[in-house]
């Protein structure tokens, strides 16, 4: 009987170790052609090809040999056939970026300041607000050739996405370089990757039936905002923590708490979501008006906003996407999946915040469960 068990356990751990072993190149079969931006575009220009193309970040292109890449990377673009160099890669720029250079100011607390001045930060070169995100501060490829394990340890990390040489001339090289040429490049996110695992579920085995509880990937630390917060406070609460979306929670009754500041969100409850994305959807004429509203108010507009193009099946700013602690692995990454979202609040059953699932922390616990799957054989 306990050698049936054991034949069993080895077979669904070769399954596991012959998915493991497929690589980024058979993640991005069905993705289309890189967007980009010139390093000269304003950011007005960015924030409206991000909207275009239903997208939270570009890289920016630069002509070779002006520039230094972002973490001191060297990803080209070169000729197929001449091998001459086109352009260089020097930066990712994400909304996160973006709203942290909304929220930069000189230290004053005049919201009409604040509105007065967004037309005129809508108009400076993108190329100058790389690396305020702590992602921006490097530019990650990773080898077509790398199989989907390593794929997982980056991820793992906190990076969020990465470039993908589709014609590298680094043949036998895998897993993750600063310096690449290629005369084409595709981008791959932490959300390609849990797509990819989700249509192959059946070969991840029990893994995927482990509470976000046991598994290791319910993180207690959640911070939030209250919904007193106006739009601009709550702009420069995510670009202090460097957070891109924060929970909106009922105000308390006690005098002393800030509203323009984030709050211990553990045991509050969430009637909201603010996240950098829904700046996105955002004309410059709207988002001036909007500044200076409430947050909860403001994700409420933006979800009814023909300007807020949303993807058939991805959640409206408004929606809450929670789960409980003791919620299926399989489950919290069907719900970010259908619903397009990158974190999943968690609640107890009183509906009361108790944490936070991110993509990060999902791909760092599958990670090492599988690990430990792919021993026994």
């Amino acid at each position: 009987m306990q050698q049936r068990k054991d034949e069993q356990e080895a077979t669904a751990a070769k399954t596991t170790l012959r998915l493991l072993e497929k690589t980024v190149k058979d993640m991005l079969v069905d993705q289309g052609r890189l967007v980009e931006v010139p390093y000269t575009a304003t950011l007005g220009d960015t924030m409206n090809a991000l909207v275009a193309n239903k997208v939270v970040a570009l890289p920016v292109a630069a002509p070779p040999g002006q520039w230094i890449g972002a973490g001191g990377s060297m990803i080209l673009e070169s000729d197929k056939q001449t091998g001459a160099v086109r352009k260089h890669y020097i930066g990712m720029v994400t909304m996160l970026d973006i709203v942290a250079y909304i929220a930069d100011d000189d230290g004053s607390n005049d919201q009409t300041t604040d509105v007065a001045n967004l037309e005129k930060k809508m108009m400076v070169p993108v190329s100058s607000i790389i690396g305020r995100s702590f992602e921006g501060l490097s530019l990650w490829t990773l080898n077509p050739n790398t199989n989907i394990f390593d794929c997982m340890e980056l991820f793992s990390k906190g990076i969020h996405r990465a470039l993908v040489p589709m014609d590298s001339q680094m043949e036998n090289i895998q897993g993750v370089e600063l310096v690449e040429s290629a005369s084409s490049y595709k981008m791959l996110t932490q959300m390609d990757l849990l797509k990819f695992l989700k249509d192959h579920a059946s070969e991840l085995g029990e893994i995927l039936s482990s509470s976000i509880k046991e598994i290791g990937c319910l993180n207690q630390n959640v911070y939030a905002i209250t919904d007193r917060t106006k739009v601009i406070d709550a702009i420069k609460c995510l670009r202090t923590a460097l957070l891109n979306a924060v929970p909106i929670v009922e105000s308390s009754n006690d005098f002393e708490e800030d509203h323009r500041q984030l709050v211990d969100g553990e045991g509050r409850k969430p009637i909201g979501t603010f996240s950098a994305t829904d700046l996105r959807g955002c004309h410059l004429s709207a988002l001036q008006t909007w500044l200076p509203l409430r947050a909860l108010e403001f994700t409420e507009l933006v979800s009814r906003s023909p300007l807020f193009a949303f993807k058939e099946g991805v959640s409206a700013p408004k929606e809450m996407v929670s789960c409980q602690p003791q919620a299926a692995l399989g489950e919290v990454i069907e719900k970010i999946v259908s619903k397009h979202v990158h974190r999943v609040w968690v609640v107890d059953e009183q509906g009361l915040l108790a944490g936070l699932v991110s993509l990060t922390d999902i791909v760092g616990a599958l990670r090492v469960s599988l690990l430990s799957k792919i021993d026994v054989m």
